[in-house]
């Protein structure tokens, strides 16, 4: 039994030893992994890599993207791991024509920034200018433009008011089939509505309607439009019910009819 046991540890001492070469050998890779690690780190911070060379901006349409670029307050050179990123979302927030915003780090020194604009729902006429309004009935004064714009209404007869807050509300929440469709908008107050609105549209008919629950009630327009001939044109009345009114022609008394 003795010399089975001795020969037993001797055949096993080998073993023991190779085990724990491996061990040190895994330790000392280990080591030195970290150690390079580390080194790379150093040498990454203190390098030009560590800084931000790059500031993306997308989803911007009118916003300059120098202007985003400036109201983050950032600049090349900044280091990347010290960017508030909180504080940049807030800063192009402060922006009276962004909506929302999303700024994040991309390995190695790139900072993206993605930002959504509240949009342009209308253009009011002022002299000869066009002013931008805001789906939240701000007027971008400082954009004035000298062309007819095209893609949204003109607005005729308003002042910066409730009525026209009230209206940009209504406005944002018109599917953009329907919007395109509005050439003007004017305010037409009646002593039995004081938000009256009478539309042009650019199939040629035009709509009677109110500022309230305006959204809703121009749905209806479409399918009021697809009841009528190539030849008749008047005016699609909006306000209570939904009834469409021709034209009177040259030497009728006059012609009206409903859908």
């Amino acid at each position: 039994m003795k010399n089975g046991n001795v020969i037993e540890i001797e055949d096993r001492i080998p073993k023991l030893k190779e085990q724990r070469r491996q061990k040190a050998n895994r330790r000392f890779v280990l080591y030195i992994s970290l150690f390079f690690v580390l080194v790379l780190l150093i040498l990454y911070f203190q390098s030009p890599l560590s800084k931000i060379q790059t500031i993306n901006v997308s989803g911007n349409v009118h916003v300059p993207t120098k202007e985003i670029i400036e109201n983050t307050g950032l600049e090349k050179g900044t280091s990347f791991w010290k960017v508030n990123l909180e504080k940049i979302a807030k800063n192009i927030m402060e922006h009276e024509e962004i909506a929302n915003v999303t700024v994040v780090r991309q390995f190695p020194n790139i900072i993206k920034i993605h930002v959504s604009e509240n949009s342009r729902v209308a253009y009011l006429i002022e002299g000869t200018y066009y002013y931008p309004i805001l789906e939240t009935g701000k007027i971008l004064e400082k954009d004035k433009l000298e062309n007819i714009p095209a893609d949204a209404p003109l607005l005729i007869n308003w002042t910066q008011s409730e009525e026209l807050q009230e209206m940009a509300a209504e406005l944002r929440l018109v599917p953009s089939s329907i919007l395109n469709r509005i050439s003007e908008i004017h305010l037409t107050p009646e002593d039995s509505d004081p938000l009256h609105i009478s539309l042009f549209m650019n199939d040629g008919h035009e709509v009677s309607a109110t500022i309230r629950d305006f959204s809703k009630k121009i749905k209806n327009y479409p399918m009021i439009v697809e009841q009528l001939t190539e030849e008749q044109f008047g005016v699609i009345h909006l306000e209570v019910g939904s009834y469409f009114k021709a034209y009177k022609k040259f030497g009728d008394e006059e012609v009206e009819s409903e859908r």
